[in-house]
């Protein structure tokens, strides 16, 4: 299910699962006449599979520490299609924030005061895994990376297009955080079993925040920021030094505005396609 977390001007939250669907949007517009954030923080890696041989070549070459801060090339997912005809990463990690945001935009551009929607991103998110002919990444083994890339991209238009309406977007990476999520990779005795070296890890890069508690720091940071003073281009790292210390590190991501364009478009038109197949839009009269 995609999820949000709503803080709201009264001091109250409002939670929306994908599979209320309509009802639960609804039941926002009723209950909130504004919404301050949205924490668009759901995700799922299906049956992933680590390349060892990667992993074995990466760990000896000069690509090492870049290598073990990203996964790049180490994670191969297999996906499927939804009852939606959609791609199962691509609809659970961007595509039901993007149509949820969408559904809520009149509660987000509504108020003199600025909005900030906070996507989970990834360091995984490259530009190699993701291509704008296949967005959805039907033919490739990284979908994970595609798609935290394509939020990337989408943070980036969502600030073109809506700054102006006092609603803002950023992108967070939580680090290496162990979950549900990681314990699909590998199980979790073994994740215990690793937890000093990993620990070790952190002497050569600060992602490795291990915690959900630690992974969170960007997400608590940004609450704390005015969304207008925020950089768009940025993506807003949680990092832990090897003595537990806690802190955020801004990164300029690898995006650019006519690729983000480009997708912006494209989602659009398939919301309109999905919208058109189900039941339209949500009326919140």
């Amino acid at each position: 299910d995609s999820f949000s977390h709503s803080n709201v001007s009264n001091g109250h939250s409002a939670y929306c699962t994908s599979s209320q669907g309509a009802p639960g949007i609804v039941a926002i517009y009723i209950v909130f006449q504004y919404l301050d954030y949205i924490y668009l923080n759901a995700g799922i890696m299906p049956n992933p599979h680590i390349s060892f041989k990667a992993f074995i070549s990466g760990l000896f070459s000069r690509r090492a520490v870049h290598m073990l801060s990203t996964a790049e090339g180490l994670l191969h997912q297999e996906d499927k299609v939804t009852v939606d005809g959609l791609q199962e990463v691509f609809e659970t990690n961007l595509f039901g924030h993007f149509v949820l945001v969408r559904q809520l935009e009149p509660l987000l551009c509504c108020s003199e005061k600025p909005s900030l929607l906070i996507w989970t991103s990834s360091a995984n998110a490259r530009r190699s895994a993701f291509s704008l002919d296949d967005y959805q990444h039907k033919k490739g083994k990284e979908a994970y990376s595609s798609s935290k890339y394509a939020t990337d991209l989408t943070s980036l238009a969502l600030n073109r297009h809506f700054n102006k309406q006092n609603l803002y977007s950023s992108v967070v990476c939580p680090g290496i955080v162990t979950t549900n999520l990681t314990y699909g990779i590998m199980p979790c005795f073994i994740w215990k079993l690793l937890m000093p070296i990993l620990w070790l890890i952190r002497l050569v890069t600060k992602t490795y925040t291990l915690t959900p508690h630690n992974g969170s720091e960007a997400h608590i940071w940004l609450f704390k920021q005015k969304p207008e003073s925020l950089n768009g281009l940025t993506k807003y790292h949680s990092c832990t030094t090897f003595w537990g210390n806690n802190y955020v590190d801004p990164r300029k991501m690898d995006v650019d505005d006519e690729t983000a364009k480009k997708l912006y478009q494209k989602m659009l038109e398939l919301e309109k396609q999905l919208l058109a197949r189900t039941n339209g839009p949500i009326s919140t009269k």
